[in-house]
């Protein structure tokens, strides 16, 4: 059974940097398939995919938004996904979450049909404010 457990949130000033961290548990990394990407979803606004990554390599997507201030990261040994943040704005508040499929093959497909993801955690908050 999958479960995903986000960590990292808070509160930032603009131009500032956090890290979210992902640990995921029943995912086979370095398997024939499946990725884990992070979506973010700010109050009013239609829930985004912000980036995903292959299980089975370093292949990543990530959404216009995010490219070149986001990146995002797996370390196998310890069922880690993280999504480094630099250079935030205030458009990047949101309830993040960390997202895992363990059938798909293509990170970007994943990102862009987050309605067939079938496991999710429970989001951790990221508030960027002076």
């Amino acid at each position: 059974q999958l479960q995903l457990v986000e960590s990292g949130g808070g509160l930032v000033p603009p131009g500032g940097s956090l890290r979210l961290s992902c640990v995921v548990s029943g995912f086979t990394f370095d398997g024939d398939a499946g990725a884990i990407g992070w979506f973010r979803q700010a109050p009013g606004k239609e829930r985004e995919g912000v980036s995903c990554i292959s299980g089975r390599d370093n292949t990543s997507f990530y959404g216009d938004s995010v490219k070149g201030r986001f990146t995002i990261s797996r370390d196998s040994a310890r069922s880690t996904v993280t999504l480094q943040m630099t250079n935030l704005s205030p458009e990047d508040t949101a309830t993040y979450y960390c997202a895992a499929d363990p059938y798909i093959f293509a990170p970007h497909a994943m990102c862009q049909y987050a309605e067939i993801v079938p496991a999710w955690g429970r989001g951790t908050q990221v508030t960027v404010s002076s």
